[in-house]
């Protein structure tokens, strides 16, 4: 019962292989052990096949002799105690998807053949991921495996169920997704305003019912779904920029119902910004990806720019606007992503204990979306006095690093001889299809001996760097799913993950291999670096 380090924030425990019921119930049961422990600096706790993976707040934590003995402790209560009950979950199905015929097709039956036995069966909740709520379902008939669809659809509707090899499974939200779609449901798998905003939990049984359903209502165009503010709000967006979000320090202790923790991908450059208005550390402000954005501000501000520079705006300083001024960002002209700390912080409503905005589910910020021309935002009561002097020169801008801190990953030492030495000596450039949700890099392909094939999905963090199948690093950002099933090269170090955050489409990076022991004292010199510049500010 040995709790192993994945990356630095994180710790999991092996239970077994498989996704049977016994051993399910297992991994539910020590989960839920750990929760009701209420270790102190324990943030999240997520349940996948075989593993319970136990993340950690290391300024919180205090010592992690004492945190490893809280889960030792946890884990033995939890073997010595009953195996949870799991909960029956009959979902309600329509067998009226795109691909229905195709599927029957595939394997030479017919539609009720096919409904028989889909909804004959009886499937187990193996992990939750993906998307929020969403459960990868165990127990397909092997009969029904199918593999995934060559071309992944742009958007797949909510409430869609689909195949994927041999699991199956009900898309919460609309999504992009390469599943091949036989259904359609009604039932809600995730709500944010429930205690327990998902569903269904790992080792939880479910049963398809077919039913007869009206048809889908008319999808509503995206621009009559946004709420805007009053009227008199504070800042009116002219021009929205490439990518503009709002975004706060995230929403951590929901990653076992599937929700990413979003909030700044450069967390540093949001809470030195909110420092320079006088603002609480996590409140919530604009992250500027590459372009920003154009903006009126209706009445008097104090704002500060953090991050990447942009000529719009100095950085560093705190700086009155005057009612009626329009700002205009800009290109960035270093880094990748700029934040804009307004005093009072951006007045939008909490969701799951946050106002980050995570695209890919509609939560948070102005309903889920990123600005767009016309929106309004409200700004809080300024809460604090705005400091009087500038951040220390370079203290608030992206260094480019060329070399980042990894910690290596589960399944470093698979790949072979050659690729072990390419990823330690060469350079990966970034590529343009990063997102928040991962930076893609691109160089010498990486070459792994029969990993990944089968392999079970496992919880994932930002900072983790995973190999899919054309041997391309993706290094995981704030957005990121919170389980995947590619192999695990390493794992970008925290103190480090804010500058990967910076690194812009076109730039190399690199790799160097660290210990824990440096990693978690890289962390700590980072946070007692932003104590000093606290201080000095106040």
């Amino acid at each position: 019962m040995a709790w192993k380090p994945l990356g630095d924030r994180a710790w999991w425990l092996e239970l077994g292989d498989g996704t049977g019921g016994e051993l399910l119930g297992r991994v539910r049961g020590m989960a839920e052990a750990v929760v009701a422990a209420a270790i102190p600096g324990v943030v999240d706790v997520v349940a996948s096949p075989g593993r319970v993976t136990v993340a950690y707040d290391l300024p919180a934590v205090g010592s992690l002799n004492l945190l490893q003995a809280a889960l030792t402790a946890a884990a033995k209560g939890a073997r010595e105690a009953a195996t949870p009950d799991a909960a029956l979950h009959e979902i309600p199905v329509a067998y009226d998807g795109p691909d229905l015929d195709d599927v029957c097709g595939a394997h030479r039956i017919e539609r009720k053949e096919f409904i028989t036995l889909h909804a004959g069966a009886d499937y187990i909740v193996d992990a939750i991921g993906f998307l929020p709520g969403f459960g990868y379902l165990a127990g397909l008939p092997a009969s029904l495996a199918t593999p995934r669809r060559a071309t992944p659809r742009r958007l797949v509707p909510a409430g869609s169920v689909g195949i994927g090899a041999g699991q199956t499974g009900v898309y919460p939200f609309g999504s992009p997704g390469g599943w091949n779609l036989v259904g359609r449901s009604p039932l809600p798998l995730f709500d944010p305003q429930r205690p327990r905003p998902a569903l269904l939990s790992v080792g939880d049984r479910v049963r398809f019912i077919a039913a007869d359903l009206e048809p889908p209502p008319l999808e509503v165009s995206p621009e009559k779904t946004t709420a805007l503010p009053p009227a008199d709000a504070a800042i009116t967006v002219l021009q929205p920029g490439l990518f503009t979000t709002v975004q706060d320090l995230g929403r951590p202790g929901y990653r076992a119902a599937g929700v990413p923790l979003s909030g700044a991908a450069d967390a540093i450059s949001l809470r030195l910004g909110n420092l320079l208005v006088g603002n609480p550390e996590d409140a919530a402000g604009l992250e500027c990806t590459l372009l920003g954005p154009t903006l009126r501000f209706e009445r008097e501000a104090i704002v500060a720019l953090t991050g990447g520079s942009f000529p719009g705006l100095p950085s560093g300083v705190a700086t009155r606007v005057r009612a009626g001024s329009v700002i205009t960002l800009g290109h960035a002209t270093t880094g990748c992503r700029g934040y804009l700390a307004v005093a009072g912080g951006i007045d939008v409503p909490q969701v799951l204990g946050s106002r980050s905005t995570l695209v890919a589910a509609g939560l948070g910020g102005l309903a889920g979306k990123p600005l767009a021309a016309g929106a309004r935002l409200a700004v809080g009561k300024p809460m604090g006095r705005p400091a009087s002097r500038p951040l220390p020169a370079g203290a608030c801008r992206s260094k480019h690093p060329s070399v980042l801190g990894i910690l290596p990953g589960e399944h470093t030492e698979a790949i072979s001889r050659d690729s072990k030495h390419s990823l330690w000596s060469q350079a990966f450039r970034v590529t343009s299809r990063s997102d928040r949700m991962g930076m893609r890099l691109e160089g010498e392909p990486l070459a792994a001996a029969e990993v990944g094939r089968g392999m079970p999905s496992a919880a994932v963090f930002p900072g983790t760097v995973q190999m899919p199948p054309d041997g391309q690093p993706i290094v995981l950002l704030a957005d990121a799913q919170t389980i995947g099933g590619y192999p695990v090269l390493g794992h970008v170090i925290a103190a480090d993950l804010p500058e990967a955050a910076q690194l812009r489409p076109g730039e190399e990076v690199g790799w160097r291999q660290v210990s824990l022991e440096e990693a978690h004292a890289a962390r700590h010199a980072q946070e007692a670096n932003l104590a000093a510049m606290r201080e000095a500010l106040q």
